[in-house]
């Protein structure tokens, strides 16, 4: 395994010609509306307080104070300089955390902790770093290319996007790990069930396969056939895994068996100002928690409270700005950096997701997910929403089903959104059934009926 060193500062030209396809790393930081940016991926998600500590320390003193926690569960630094990167660097180094780099090979949050888990994944993604990190001279492959290692705990990740999936599941006394490509648990190709000592070598060969057709390729680009033949002799049409559990929501306290309690927290719109939780941070150490986990949804998990410990600190949290229920309306809504941190962005996205809160709160019920994209990229989500709203140099557009990409059913401009929004909860109070989801009322009213509202009343 590869750890981060300390890298030589980028020149701001090498650093504003980095493709948006790669990761933005401390070798390689990003150029956004905010200045540098830059991604970390601690291995298996795991820090001490200390480490988490240091990391928002870092941010306040070497970028502009803000800490993102991503989609997927990565940290990200904001508003860094090529002169401060280096600092950043060393903070990290002397933290002694532990930052792989090469192929993002991800596992749940809760991985060796979830009693639930059929398998601890963490020794058979560490075995595939080692062997991939081995070969690294053979093999080009694409910057975001991911590999998931799922031992399917109660916080899986079944609804994350891979381009190579693997799933444990129990074939009698055994475990076997089925192989999927490209998609989600419910949408990714299985390949083959495979032995828990087969795995590394069957992922091999496919990731020569992906560098052999070029370093932009991805699972999708794979054929199935020819990869269920790489797999012989050592795959096996066993059987394959069963879909996992539904999702579980992680932000609350949840009890794990024999005693042990988790407290999930969630950053408000997927940043939080560092100094804030730095002093969260000492707070929740004082009452016991001692280890964090990063997960998906802009969220972490803290262990180590006991007892009447998660409630208090999860009332600290709350103080702190940080998202602690399931019913949260916050937790519905996904939002890119927005104007305030990205040039290609004509929307206050985080400023927008209050509004919303404050005016149409029906909307966000659960059912569905609001996604405020500050341009036509639709970074944050870019599948398809019920309700896609997407800045624009002339005001705002609305989307009805679709991404932010896709064709705008409705626009209003800065002056008529606060008035739209209005109408869009009028027409919710209206015209929702008792017991009815807010997706299911607008489904039932129609894009149009829905695009009138917002636009014209």
């Amino acid at each position: 395994m590869t750890l981060c060193a300390v890298p030589k500062p980028p020149t701001t030209d090498a650093a504003a010609s980095m493709r948006r396809g790669a990761c933005p790393s401390l070798a390689a930081p990003m150029l956004t509306g905010d200045g540098l940016l830059v991604r970390l991926r601690p291995l298996d998600s795991s820090l001490t307080l200390a480490q988490f500590c240091a990391i928002a320390e870092a941010a306040n003193r070497f970028g502009n104070g803000i800490l993102e926690i991503t989609a997927r569960g990565n940290l990200q630094v904001r508003g860094l300089s090529a002169s401060t990167v280096p600092g950043l660097a060393e903070a990290i180094g002397a933290a002694e955390i532990a930052v792989p780099d090469g192929v993002a090979i991800e596992t749940p949050p809760l991985a060796g902790f979830a009693p639930e888990e059929i398998a601890d994944p963490r020794p058979l993604a560490a075995a595939l770093r080692e062997e991939i990190a081995a070969r690294r001279a053979v093999l080009t492959l694409a910057p975001k290319l991911t590999i998931i290692v799922d031992g399917c705990g109660r916080f899986h990740l079944g609804d994350t996007v891979a381009d190579l999936r693997l799933q444990a599941f129990r074939c009698g006394e055994d475990i076997r790990w089925t192989l999927c490509l490209a998609g989600t648990a419910a949408t990714a190709k299985p390949v083959s069930s495979l032995r828990t000592e087969a795995v590394v070598p069957v992922v091999i060969r496919i990731l020569e396969a992906l560098s052999a057709i070029g370093p932009a390729a991805r699972g999708r680009d794979l054929d199935i056939e020819a990869m269920r033949a790489l797999c012989l002799p050592d795959g096996e049409d066993i059987g394959v895994a069963p879909a996992p559990a539904p999702m579980v929501s992680a932000v609350g306290v949840h009890h794990l068996g024999s005693g042990s309690t988790v407290l999930g927290l969630g950053l408000a719109y997927a940043q939080i100002d560092a100094a804030s939780l730095a002093a969260f941070l000492r707070q929740a150490g004082e009452l016991g928690a001692r280890e964090i986990r990063l997960s998906p949804g802009h969220g972490f998990f803290l262990l180590g409270l006991e007892g009447e410990a998660a409630a208090i600190v999860q009332r600290l949290a709350l103080s702190h700005g940080l998202r602690i229920a399931a019913d949260d309306p916050r937790n519905h809504i996904a939002t890119c950096a927005g104007s305030t941190g990205c040039a290609s962005a004509w929307m206050d996205t985080k400023a927008m997701a209050r509004l919303w809160v404050e005016t149409v709160p029906d909307l966000l019920d659960g059912s569905l997910t609001l996604h405020l994209s500050g341009c036509l990229k639709g970074c944050a989500r870019p599948k398809a929403s019920a309700l896609t709203l997407v800045g624009a140099p002339s005001g705002y557009a609305l989307v009805v089903n679709g991404a932010a990409k896709d064709g705008a059913n409705a626009y209003t401009d800065e002056n008529g959104m606060k008035s739209a929004l209005e109408r869009l909860a009028g027409l919710l109070r209206q015209n929702k059934d008792a017991g009815e989801s807010a997706r299911s009322c607008l489904t039932r009213l129609g894009a149009a009926r829905v695009s009138a509202a917002f636009e014209q009343g």
